[in-house]
């Protein structure tokens, strides 16, 4: 009668000649995000909507202007088929999209590693900040009363009208789609790589042990089975 005792090729513990288990991955769940990423993108919001001003002064400075003018009676475009509210509006989102490559850059060159909280960060100052520029614009723009200021000018005399944003909507995603995208391509192209791991078990198996190889086979002690 024979009862098995060890499966036959099971490797032995501490056993030289079988190679060591597989290294665990550290990291594999992904690394927790800390309060000082989170502080970091909150800074990143708050000085990105202050930068929002500087947005605003620039499309005051280069947009365009829609000329009136006004016949005693009502108010009128001067050249009805300019193009000039269009190209306010393109004025806006190219200055923003200027505005959120730089600010992923500078933000990628701060910190490499990135994070979940620094892009959430560059997309919501971002938003913040094409709103504070579109503020900027409006407020310090020609006036917004166009009737008033008809009338303060006088019949026959051409005004600028009040600086608009036709797509607004639109324009205030222009800066945070171009940051993440930006700050996305850098990540992805010069970003710290992470450790590949090692490939277990292709590399040369050690040796057997120098006592076992030289043991005749006959002689080696049954470990399958074990006769009763």
């Amino acid at each position: 009668m024979t009862a098995p005792l060890t499966p036959p090729h099971q490797p032995q513990p501490h056993d030289p000649a079988w190679p060591p288990p597989p290294p665990s991955e550290p990291g594999s769940a992904g690394d927790p995000i800390t309060a000082a990423e989170v502080l970091l993108g909150g800074v990143i919001a708050l000085v990105s909507t202050a930068v929002g001003a500087l947005l605003g002064v620039l499309w005051l400075w280069l947009a365009p202007r829609v000329e009136l003018i006004s016949d005693g009676k009502g108010v009128y475009l001067r050249d009805s088929e300019g193009e000039s509210a269009i190209g306010a509006d393109g004025t806006f989102v190219l200055l923003a999209l200027a505005f959120g490559a730089v600010a992923a850059l500078v933000v990628f060159l701060a910190r490499r590693r990135g994070g979940v909280p620094l892009v959430l960060g560059l997309a919501l100052g971002g938003v913040l900040g094409s709103l504070v520029a579109w503020g900027v614009g409006t407020v310090f723009g020609p006036t917004r009363d166009v009737v008033a200021h008809a009338k303060a000018v006088g019949p026959q005399v051409v005004f600028e009208a009040p600086l608009e944003l036709n797509m607004a909507a639109a324009a205030m995603l222009a800066w945070p789609l171009a940051a993440m995208i930006v700050h996305l391509a850098l990540t992805a192209l010069f970003g710290p790589r992470d450790p590949e791991p090692e490939d277990w078990g292709t590399g040369p198996h050690p040796a057997p042990h120098p006592e076992r190889a030289s043991q005749p086979e006959s002689s080696r002690p049954e470990t399958s089975q074990k006769t009763l």
